[in-house]
């Protein structure tokens, strides 16, 4: 596992962003972990989030692209981040663009914050996390609508592993399917099992015997086939 997924993994611990025990989740679901990206608040932690969206982006979608794209209202604060880290990391400048809840009508109009989008503009999505796809449902026709872009591929921070909408496959391999580009993770949820389970961290076990069994269980019920 790559150095930076490791140190994500650790950093989405100490943020309180990833918490395990247990948790009713919008779908109704009862889950054994839980991902708050809200919980991201400090300007040196959304620094370090914008410098590991950057790593992941680079290693999945290379640098030729244009804008970033954050759907509202989560994906702002990431898209901005996310264009620092890539100006610091490996001097390209990349636009952020994110769209309003409500179109505007006076000042600057329309319904896109930061860059404007052109006919040949390559853009990334990048979210915190998906697990029905409907962020994406709302995101792609304002995108297309805006001219001839092409969707280079989506980033989110945490692959939950679960079965989608269709109950078959993952969410993000839903996506795939359904609008053409790949979606991609900063880590899934088995390298999270996988680097913690048993591993002491900042003087505890985050993923001891019991948290494992319960994540086990869930995912013979809700896990990728």
């Amino acid at each position: 596992m790559e150095q930076y997924k490791q140190e994500f993994i650790e950093f989405m611990v100490e943020s309180d962003v990833l918490k395990f025990g247990e948790f009713t989740l919008k779908s109704g679901r009862q889950s054994p972990f839980f991902m708050n990206a809200g919980a991201y608040v400090t300007g040196t932690q959304l620094r370090r989030l914008g410098e590991y969206y950057a790593k992941a982006i680079h290693d999945n979608y290379g640098l030729d692209f244009d804008v970033l794209f954050g759907p509202a209202y989560k994906g702002i604060p990431l898209s901005v981040a996310t264009t620092m880290a890539f100006s610091e990391l490996y001097g390209k400048d990349i636009r952020y663009c994110s769209n309003r809840k409500e179109v505007k009508d006076h000042g600057d109009t329309g319904i896109l914050l930061g860059s404007k989008l052109k006919d040949g503009d390559r853009v990334v999505i990048i979210e915190d996390v998906t697990t029905s796809g409907k962020s994406i449902e709302e995101t792609f026709p304002i995108l297309k609508a805006q001219g001839n872009v092409e969707i280079i591929g989506l980033m989110v921070s945490l692959n939950r592993m679960e079965v989608g909408k269709g109950g078959e496959k993952g969410a993000l391999e839903e996506i795939t399917d359904l609008y053409g580009f790949p979606a991609k993770a900063i880590v899934t949820m088995e390298e999270v099992v996988e680097y913690l389970y048993n591993r002491e961290y900042q003087g505890r076990i985050i993923i001891d015997d019991t948290i494992k069994a319960a994540i086990d269980a869930y995912y013979k019920t809700y896990g990728l086939r």
